[in-house]
């Protein structure tokens, strides 16, 4: 449970974002009401695809890595969605359809959550049914962005699609509640991106030393420092 010493920290993390920022007063204090802590170390599950529903998520501290495995035992691939961070809210899917998990879900380092249990919110918008819209718009968004990183993945080709993936992180998909604020330093390994994009290392290593090389950015071990973000977005632009 928060404690009266974290909920006025944790309240300013969360309304730099959008959706929370958003809520009528009602859900968003209801949502504080019924939310827990929870940490995780590094690589730990949070959940798995087939697990049952376990309510919704916040990030507070740290990274959440969405993933899925295909394949053959011999032949399996892995993919990585997305690298959730603060103050990126997730989980919502289950709390409407009440179905098992679609994709796992680990700690990409020590990180702390916010969690509202499934059948607490659930049992609430029952009885509050007016606000099942606002958490709609949560998945409505996310929607969206997939929609759109579909047709990137289809329709661009790599150069151009590793820029705005850059791009958009360091603007936080769209989520922040100041359109102006961004990210200079991205946790974010070659690999991970790799994955993320669907093109092999190999080829996200040799993107990433041309931007490097235009001065637009600096490769470190598990970090992708941005330099120039007008610039990165405009090699995203094509």
């Amino acid at each position: 449970m928060l404690s009266d010493d974290t909920l006025p920290s944790t309240l300013a993390l969360l309304r730099t974002g959008r959706w929370f920022a958003g809520l009528p007063d009602a859900l968003a204090q209801a949502l504080m009401g019924m939310a827990r802590v929870r940490t995780l170390a590094a690589g730990e599950v949070l959940f798995l695809r087939g697990d049952a529903p376990c309510g919704l998520y916040a990030v507070l501290r740290g990274g959440v890595r969405i993933s899925g495995t295909g394949g053959t035992a011999e032949q399996a691939r892995s993919s990585l969605l997305i690298r959730l961070e603060p103050p990126s809210w997730f989980g919502e899917i289950a709390v409407f359809d009440h179905a098992a998990r679609t994709h796992d879900a680990h700690a990409d380092e020590p990180t702390t959550l916010l969690h509202v249990p499934q059948d607490r919110l659930r049992d609430w918008l029952a009885a509050h049914p007016e606000h099942w819209h606002a958490l709609a718009l949560l998945l409505t968004d996310k929607l969206r962005t997939a929609f759109v990183a579909m047709e990137e993945l289809a329709l661009l080709p790599a150069p151009q699609r590793l820029a705005r993936r850059l791009v958009w992180m360091a603007e936080g998909y769209g989520q922040w509640n100041d359109a102006g604020l961004s990210r200079r330093q991205l946790s974010l390994s070659q690999e991970q991106l790799a994955l993320m994009l669907a093109i092999s290392r190999q080829t996200t290593n040799q993107i990433l030393k041309d931007l490097e090389a235009r001065g637009l950015l600096r490769v470190q071990r598990g970090v992708i420092e941005i330099l120039d973000l007008p610039g990165l977005r405009a090699c995203s632009a094509g």
